[in-house]
């Protein structure tokens, strides 16, 4: 059966994601509230749940440093790596619902951790507020230069060849790289070998030394290793090639059809925080959006700017959990 897109309800449903033009729009409208309020009158700290120099930290450096500049306070970004994100969003969860401390989330976080996890410190639904979808993250099969494997393809005959014989690096267990290559294992039929990490950064920087041979990761973390001739970047995991790696051809069209993956980064804040708080940080992060030397940033991580309402990221949260319960029993990923 062809692989189901794993964003598709939510990039493609109209009306759901804010185009560019529309940002602007938006981002120009008063939020009086929270202008009256005097918010922000300190600095604003952004909790990371992931690793320094992963897609999400890397991107929400860039967005946090346009929200700086726009708001006249600092957005301070705080990583809290640690159990694929459970203790950082922890920590957002249970803060002051005062504005002043947000998180920055990935959908592993947000849709996959809530799947696998029968015991929860917390309830994405319950007790976090959404924000705004700020990009979604484009992701690749990357090897170490020492492997063999030149595409997908040549991956996937190699793990029928020696089944659970080639290990795979992984920010952790249930982290996204996880859940990637759980299905694409689960798709193509094969057995591989899971090596979790503290971190996407220190799993990717493994595979560069050879220490393990392939890893899925977002192109936002590894895009500065493969141009720098450290990884080898088998295949994008988007619809279609991207512009930045033209020559690389997608993990559907190189040995797995129809296979498709990327992650978001969102921003959400505690349960609680008042609407005019939350309705002045959309404003802001979609204001930030709409510079283009963010877009430009951006993009050239390997990322895909979006922008949303709160509303339409609780609705695409909602929707986007719902589908991962379904794919990840039907994959059988467990925690290990």
């Amino acid at each position: 059966m062809p692989w189901m897109r794993i964003f598709e309800g939510v990039r493609s449903a109209p009306g759901r994601i804010r185009r560019i033009g529309f940002i602007l729009a938006l981002a120009a409208l008063p939020v009086a509230g929270a202008a009256q309020s005097g918010y922000p009158a300190k600095p604003v700290r952004m909790i990371i749940p992931l690793a320094a120099a992963s897609a999400v930290d890397n991107a929400a450096r860039i967005v946090a440093q346009q929200m700086s500049i726009n708001m006249g306070e600092q957005i301070v970004v705080d990583n809290q790596p640690g159990a694929a994100g459970l203790i950082g969003a922890d920590h957002v969860a249970k803060a002051a619902p005062d504005g002043y401390t947000i998180g920055g989330f990935n959908d592993s976080i947000m849709t996959m951790l809530p799947n696998l996890h029968t015991k929860m410190p917390w309830d994405i639904l319950k007790d976090f507020e959404p924000v705004s979808l700020v990009a979604t993250v484009e992701w690749g099969l990357v090897a170490s230069n020492r492997a063999p494997y030149r595409n997908a393809a040549d991956l996937i005959t190699a793990a029928r060849a020696a089944p659970g014989k080639i290990d795979y690096a992984t920010g952790g267990n249930g982290s996204p790289q996880h859940i990637a290559m759980a299905l694409f294992a689960s798709t193509a039929g094969v057995s591989l070998t899971h090596v979790p990490y503290k971190g996407a950064t220190q799993a990717a920087l493994d595979v560069a030394a050879g220490q393990v041979p392939v890893s899925f990761q977002g192109l936002a973390t590894v895009a500065s290793l493969i141009r720098a001739g450290k990884l080898r970047l088998l295949g994008v995991t988007t619809h279609s090639r991207l512009a930045q790696f033209a020559g690389v051809p997608t993990v559907s069209e190189s040995g797995l059809p129809g296979f498709e993956f990327n992650s978001w980064f969102t921003i959400v804040a505690p349960a609680g925080t008042p609407k005019e708080i939350i309705a002045r940080l959309n404003a802001e992060i979609l204001k930030a959006l709409a510079d283009p030397g963010v877009r430009e940033k951006l993009n050239a991580q390997g990322l895909t700017v979006r922008g949303s309402s709160p509303e339409e990221l609780g609705a695409a949260t909602r929707e986007q959990l719902a589908k991962y319960a379904r794919l990840m029993k039907q994959a059988g990923v467990t925690i290990e």
